[in-house]
């Protein structure tokens, strides 16, 4: 650990909590905190406090490639909500210290808010922001380069816990720069604030159903394929997010409820809201989303629709190739018929377009679509782009048979391999 010293501190009386999290992507009020590492520091340098720990999103951790982190590996790890109250003694009274310290303090208020909590921070430090008034000669200002030029090692950069020790180098050499230049510190106010999150969240595209309706759920029993289910209330999980896995699943999301409903998804039993009044008049089953998402792991196999094919999801178009071209979707325009029924693909790699019409391609053929590896996978479809996926070690591992975007228009199957 660096030992501070009185050219660093002087001028800066001042406790820091050193924080830096790893996320499932780059949008605070959708994506999650995956692992957080904090490191406090008194003003005399001296190291009073830390932690570090992984966490269970309860959704796609994101680009796996960069941070290391799968569903797998964070399985067991606690919910943000129940480390918060540590967090938040670390933080308490201090300044908060980050490099590009807007990204970790958003994503800090917004967990904050979702467990139902104030963040405790008054005061901010980016790091990256100071070195820009220090203008060091150096390339860059990511973290590894600053940490490099104040004679600090990386060891395991888009790790939490090193990044907070690195962070601790940088910080050190940095207040002393500025004590050396007579600079002041960036110190950016963080008075109390509501997150971004609108009353309402924004609509979905409906995905259309491949199954019948089997009814209502009942207490103990499975998701089935079909099922009519609506959301109401704030969730965890992004709503959009929750709405794609369980439309990838089978089930049918609504964005109202009737007596068809077969279930409504809210973390408020008590709420007032326009579709748990509808509910509790027609008699609609309630579950809470932690009971949602692990039913989501084990829906099972509907009932067909007998119907003309399903159209792709809304915005994605079928766009029909020359000759000698490649489509950029997958072409939902024949006969879906019930090919998959039974099976669960892992569709792998393409654009967001092409990957969603592969997935409703799934879905239309009688399958359901996964989001993860898990093991109830049956195959796997890889589009262009997907080769660099971190999963296919492990689904080659598994002897998992996999697919290029054609086998969807006229798929073999053989038996599962865990049959």
């Amino acid at each position: 650990m660096i030992v501070w010293t009185r050219a660093a501190m002087q001028n800066h009386p001042s406790d820091w909590a050193l924080v830096d999290v790893e996320t499932s992507g780059f949008r605070p009020s959708e994506h999650r905190v995956l692992s957080i590492a904090l490191l406090t520091i008194d003003a005399n340098g001296q190291v009073t406090g830390q932690f570090s720990s992984l966490l269970n999103p309860g959704c796609d951790p994101g680009p796996v490639h960069i941070h290391g982190l799968t569903m797998e590996r964070l399985a067991g790890a606690p919910r943000f909500e129940q480390i918060a109250p540590e967090v938040a003694a670390l933080l308490q009274g201090r300044v908060m210290v980050a490099h590009n310290a807007r990204f970790d303090y958003d994503f800090l208020v917004h967990e904050f808010a979702r467990a139902r909590l104030r963040l405790p921070v008054d005061q901010r430090l980016c790091t990256l922001a100071l070195n820009r008034r220090l203008s060091p000669p150096t390339p860059n200002m990511r973290l590894g380069t600053l940490a490099a030029h104040y004679g600090v090692v990386q060891r395991r950069a888009h790790d939490a816990a090193d990044d907070t020790r690195v962070l601790a180098g940088v910080l050190h050499g940095s207040l002393t720069a500025a004590a050396r230049l007579g600079l002041p510190l960036p110190l950016v106010p963080c008075p109390p604030r509501q997150t971004t999150r609108t009353r309402y969240p924004a609509r979905t595209a409906k995905v259309a159903c491949a199954y019948r309706n089997p009814g209502r759920l009942a207490v103990g029993s499975p998701l089935v394929q079909g099922m009519k289910i609506a959301i109401t209330g704030d969730t965890r999980t992004a709503r959009a997010e929750l709405t794609a896995k369980a439309a990838a699943a089978g089930l049918n999301m609504m964005s109202t409820v009737s007596r068809h409903t077969s279930a409504l998804v809210t973390n408020s039993p008590n709420s007032s809201s326009t579709k748990a009044r509808r509910a509790a008049a027609e008699g609609v089953p309630l579950i809470d989303e932690p009971m949602f998402l692990r039913l989501l792991q084990h829906v099972q196999p509907g009932i067909p629709q007998q119907s003309t094919p399903l159209s792709p999801p809304h915005g994605i178009s079928t766009i029909t190739p020359q000759a000698g071209s490649s489509p950029d979707v997958a072409r939902p325009d024949e006969p879906p018929g019930m090919a998959l029924l039974g099976r669960r693909v892992l569709v792998l790699g393409g654009s967001h377009p092409r990957a969603a019409a592969a997935r409703a391609r799934v879905i239309a053929l009688g399958g359901s679509a996964a989001v993860n590896l898990s093991s109830s996978v049956t195959d796997v479809v890889v589009l262009p782009g997907g080769n660099g996926d971190r999963r296919l070690a492990r689904i080659r591992t598994l002897d998992l048979p996999m697919h290029d975007e054609t086998w969807l228009h006229a798929p073999i199957t053989s038996p599962p391999a865990w049959s």
